[in-house]
Formats: structure tokens, C-alpha cells, sequence
């Protein structure tokens, strides 16, 4: 019985660290490949097709973004928000200035390893109690 829960312990402790920063690899790859986010003031609008977003850049140039349901649902009743765009991308902007999907990958590699950290402590508690 105690090797079969020493075996659990190990194979926690393995995987989650294991796992833990294999994930914190994409996440950090995923940051990578997200760019530079600049934050902005913008400007909203009715057009044709719902509602948009203008902006300056930081070089002068005009942007403009349409609103998606969600954003629209955000910024309901605002004539100007706060908004992040991205540098040397046109008509690309957020609310938020880092990107939710990269947060959530992040926060998985963090339960992960924290599931290796529970692990390790509890092999040490295992280890050291029958000593």
C-alpha cells in the first residue's frame, strides 16, 4: 500500500512539473507571438455595420476597428474608452492590454507546477514520517 501511494506521489510530482513548464513554454511563445499592445484612447462610433473604434497610433495614422458583441455590450453608452491597440497592426485593438488567452494558458502551467509542488511536499511528508 505504500509503494502504490509513493508511485502516486511520484508521478504527480513528475507530471505536474513536467507538464507545468511545457505549458509555460507555449504561454510564453503565445506572448511572444502576441506583440506589442499600446494603450490609446479611442474614439466610438455608429457606422453602417455597428459600431467602431477610432484612433491615432502612435505615428499619426488613423485606425479604426469595428466592435464585437462583447465589446459592444462593454462600452454601451460610451462615447470614448480606453483601448489597447497593436503596434504595427492596422484595425486591431482590445480592451485589455494582455491578451486572455495567454493569461489562461499561464495560469494552467501555474496549477500544474503547483500540483508538482503538492506532490514533492507530500513525498517529503511520506519520506520523513516513516523515518
Amino acid at each position: 500500500m505504500d509503494s502504490t501511494i509513493d508511485a502516486l506521489v511520484e508521478i504527480f510530482s513528475w507530471v505536474g512539473f513536467g507538464l507545468g513548464a511545457l505549458v509555460a513554454g507555449i504561454a510564453l511563445i503565445m506572448y511572444l507571438f502576441d506583440g506589442t499592445w499600446l494603450p490609446t484612447r479611442g474614439v466610438l462610433d455608429d457606422s453602417d455595420h455597428g459600431r467602431v473604434v477610432r484612433w491615432f497610433d502612435e505615428d499619426g495614422g488613423v485606425n479604426e476597428a469595428h466592435l464585437t458583441h462583447e465589446q459592444e455590450r462593454q462600452l454601451a453608452g460610451k462615447d470614448m474608452a480606453d483601448i489597447f491597440y497593436r503596434r504595427g497592426g492596422r484595425a486591431r485593438m482590445r480592451l485589455t492590454q494582455g491578451s486572455p488567452a495567454v493569461r489562461a494558458v499561464a495560469y494552467l502551467s501555474l496549477g500544474l507546477v503547483g500540483v508538482g509542488v503538492l506532490a514533492l511536499i507530500a513525498s517529503w511528508v511520506l519520506l520523513f514520517s516513516r523515518g
